[in-house]
């Protein structure tokens, strides 16, 4: 039996690059996004393999249906990988930012829980499976111009591990990711130097081989996991000294 995987965030970026990857192995992928195009190119392309939902994930009502209707049309699936994301800088002294901070939660955040809660208890019955969230090495301290990038991710790692805690011995596996720099349009603007970035078929292979392999936790490169680490002993004097002086990432409407 092919393996099944659901996707969100499926229609460009890691997402599609998680999709082709999976597909390339003759997996049968539940593509979750907004751009309803862009994911029938992805269905084109693969005929008979993809099952597309064009929607929100801010959306529970709809991704409960997409849910239902992927485990009518291919069974209960065999990894889920929360993988919608927004990255928009932020600057708390601007009011108008107060919309931006609450979209990028709902999206980062609540859209990983929406994305997994039509699947947790099915997968729990059918007892295995594999809940994946992507977050990021940028939850491991808060970045200046992205709070709410930083605060997202950081609650998103922190609820990975709530939910690892409460399927234990379900054998469910919940597996936290947090990759370093990616070429996606998400990093496109960045107006910094980004170290170790990767190609998104080159993280997507790194990624399904962590998931493969069931970790809890992983970091994609490894590099960024050195990177990461050494950012956390810092004391908060030589950080907030190192860091007042980095380039922000820009603010941007939602």
């Amino acid at each position: 039996m092919p393996l099944r995987v659901v996707i969100s965030g499926a229609s460009s970026g890691l997402g599609l690059a998680l999709a082709q990857h999976y597909l390339e192995q003759g997996a049968v992928v539940g593509a979750i996004a907004r751009r309803a195009d862009l994911l029938q190119d992805l269905s084109e392309h693969y005929p008979g393999l993809v099952h597309t939902y064009a929607l929100d994930v801010r959306d529970a009502a709809a991704l409960q249906a997409a849910a239902q209707d992927f485990i009518a049309r291919a069974g209960v699936p065999d990894i889920v990988i929360a993988n919608a994301g927004v990255s928009i800088g932020t600057l708390t002294r601007h009011a108008e930012d107060n919309d931006v901070f609450q979209h990028v939660m709902d999206i980062n955040v609540q859209g990983a829980v929406r994305t997994f809660q039509p699947f947790v208890e099915v997968m729990r019955k059918a007892g295995h499976g594999r809940l994946v969230g992507i977050a990021s090495v940028a939850g491991f301290r808060g970045l200046p111009g992205a709070g709410a990038y930083s605060a997202s991710k950081a609650a998103l790692i922190a609820y990975l591990e709530s939910l690892r805690v409460e399927l234990y011995g379900s054998g469910v596996r919940v597996v936290t990711l947090c990759p370093g720099y990616i070429k996606t349009p998400l990093t496109a603007i960045n107006p910094y130097p980004m170290p170790f970035i990767l190609e998104a078929d080159d993280a997507a292979r790194r990624i399904a081989r962590v998931i493969a392999q069931g970790k809890s936790f992983a970091v994609v490169p490894w590099q960024m996991a050195l990177a990461g680490r050494m950012l956390k002993l810092l004391p908060n004097g030589l950080y907030d000294w190192l860091f007042a002086r980095a380039p922000h990432k820009p603010r941007r409407p939602v």
